[in-house]
């Protein structure tokens, strides 16, 4: 049935959206007097629990009459498990309906248990009207003046009030009145009603009311924007500070020519440090293959979160469903060409020969890592019958459009890197035997420097991270795109300088594995925030049962996943420019 109602629509859109921008706005649908507003059902499910979400039919409410037409959004719209439905609900533009029948609901066992059950979970639902949201219970419980225990009530009464401005719908709003105790073999009358109200409101205005100023605009959020801020600023001053008059000295010490014999010796007995190992530092690290295609994904990862937050700020994205989500598929597919150029020029440059295989593993490195947590978490969502089920024919977009846009611009990119970008360019010929690397203090060591390289980072975006996982696990639209555009940015300035530093140390202390070192080091930053995300589940959520468990888990691993691939190519390529800009320098034997 999926394949068979839903594959051919989104193919055609998957080929709508390569050609269209994905940054389209809402479409400003005008109304004459009278005319059918259509009164879309979207999903219901445990408050609790937001990716726990159902087709509304599954509860027992009135069905439409014959074949219900469905609205298609997008991709990002079915990947966010939407299905709206229309509930053939008769409303017409600026006519009141004082009160009206949508049926009448006839309660058997079974019902009455669906429905005791949807309450005990507190159930809620979503309707749309003119791509407006309107959210309400299914029911509440009364206490039950007999006995201690509460009595399951429904509402049967839809209050709906429309605000409109000349031929445009600004804002909807709903009420549930009247409940009704469900009983066996009793009949419910399910009735609504509508109003229409004038406002002055614009239709450019009309999404601001779901918008919270309050929590977003918080002081709080002001004050760790400047916090982090000040951090950047004493990070890099005391970076510049450090590492530059250390340099400065060494290479005043290392470049002396003039002095006797005695003081030469002296040096030569007491040099220690980064210079001694300028004959291995350029050294191609282990699993190059792997290390250049994380690298390269990690590039194109920054490239397209920038990209994304400014389509956000500019087009305003927070207005769409699912649109965010199509925008960093398609955005994904386009900036493919980054990874591969990337990816090429630096497997070429340290002498790779496979370069297919670093093609490969490049272009489908991050995809199938989503892919294979998306998959254990679809296997879980249709086991449960969510909406959150990706459907086959959205998967089949999904893989069209990895494989006709984002791999070929990979391959593209990695040719295109190993031509331009491809040619050794080391400042230190690299020696045949390798050094020996001392054993050195345990703080000095790279799994430590690993560890402690992503607190710093941490620290700068741990406030965003609160803002960011309350809007998406507790029903607030994120809009703030400027604040999360400044905490990239500050997370990126602090990554490199904290990257450098670690790799500095590490260099000092004689050990030239500094690639993969600083790639995790910067990486780690991802470990903070899964560990911060059991924390913010545990106290800050009540989510329950093992769909919404594996779901947050879930998303969450593959968020940390890109975050921590994007560090960490960060973080590696600023190492990358620092330690080629010190042995630049140096007499290299």
């Amino acid at each position: 049935m999926w394949l068979t109602v839903r594959s051919l629509p989104l193919l055609l859109l998957a080929l709508h959206l390569i050609v269209s921008p994905a940054f389209a706005s809402e479409s400003d649908h005008k109304y004459q007097a009278d005319e059918h507003v259509t009164l879309w059902v979207n999903k219901v499910g445990p408050y609790n629990n937001p990716q726990e979400t159902y087709n509304y039919y599954t509860l027992p409410f009135c069905h439409p009459y014959g074949h219900a037409g469905h609205k298609w959004g997008g991709l990002g719209e079915v990947l966010g498990g939407n299905e709206l439905i229309d509930s053939q609900i008769d409303i017409k533009f600026q006519k009141n309906v004082d009160k009206s029948t949508i049926c009448e609901l006839k309660l058997d066992e079974k019902k009455v248990k669906q429905f005791k059950d949807a309450v005990e979970n507190n159930y809620w639902f979503e309707f749309f009207i003119d791509d407006l949201p309107l959210w309400g219970f299914v029911g509440e419980l009364h206490p039950d003046r007999k006995s201690d225990n509460k009595r399951h009530a429904v509402y049967t009464h839809k209050k709906i009030i429309v605000q409109y401005n000349k031929d445009q719908i600004i804002h909807v709003n709903l009420t549930q009145e009247n409940p009704k105790p469900l009983e066996a073999e009793k009949s419910l009358e399910m009735t609504y009603s509508v109003k229409w109200e004038p406002t002055d409101i614009t239709f450019a205005h009309r999404f601001d009311v779901y918008l919270d100023y309050p929590f977003f605009e918080h002081q709080i959020h002001w004050f760790s924007i400047f916090n982090s801020f000040m951090m950047v600023i004493f990070l890099t001053g005391l970076v510049a500070m450090i590492l530059m008059r250390t340099l400065r000295n060494d290479y005043a010490k290392y470049a002396r020519e003039d002095d006797d014999l005695e003081t030469l010796e002296r040096d030569a007995s007491e040099e220690s440090g980064w210079k001694l190992v300028h004959g291995d530092v350029f050294r191609p690290p282990r699993s190059l293959v792997l290390l250049s295609a994380v690298v390269g994904t990690g590039a194109q990862l920054a490239t397209l979160v920038l990209l994304v937050i400014l389509v956000a700020i500019v087009g305003t994205l927070y207005i769409g469903r699912g649109a965010i989500v199509t925008t960093f598929i398609l955005c994904y597919a386009f900036t493919s060409f980054i990874s591969g150029y990337v990816s090429g020029g630096m497997y070429s440059r340290m002498g790779g020969k496979n370069w297919i295989k670093s093609t490969i593993l490049t272009a489908s490195l991050f995809p199938f890592l989503c892919f294979g947590i998306g998959f254990a978490l679809n296997t879980v969502a249709i086991f449960y019958g969510s909406l959150a089920a990706i459907p086959f024919g959205t998967m089949v977009v999904v893989f069209v459009i990895w494989g006709f846009i984002s791999f070929p611009l990979a391959l593209l990119g990695t040719v295109v890197g190993r031509n331009w970008s491809g040619a050794p360019n080391n400042p230190c010929r690299v020696k045949t035997i390798p050094r020996p690397i001392p054993e050195k203090k345990w703080y000095l060591t790279p799994s430590v420097v690993s560890i402690m390289g992503g607190l710093l980072p941490f620290g700068s975006i741990f406030i965003e991270m609160y803002f960011v996982f309350t809007s998406f696990w507790n029903y607030k639209v994120y809009y703030v795109y400027g604040f999360m555009l400044l905490v990239f940015l500050i997370l990126i300035i602090v990554t490199v300088c904290v990257t450098i530093v670690g790799t500095y140390f590490l260099l000092n202390a004689e050990n030239y594995h500094w690639q993969w070192t600083s790639f995790f080091s910067a990486a780690s930053t991802a470990v903070y925030v899964y560990l911060y995300s059991v924390y913010y589940f545990s106290v800050k959520t009540k989510m329950s049962g093992f769909f919404q468990t594996s779901f947050y888990f879930g998303y969450t691993l593959m968020f940390c996943l890109g975050l921590g691939i994007l560090c960490g190519a960060v973080g590696y390529l600023g190492s990358n420019l620092f330690v080629r800009r010190i042995y630049r320098n140096i007499k290299c034997d």
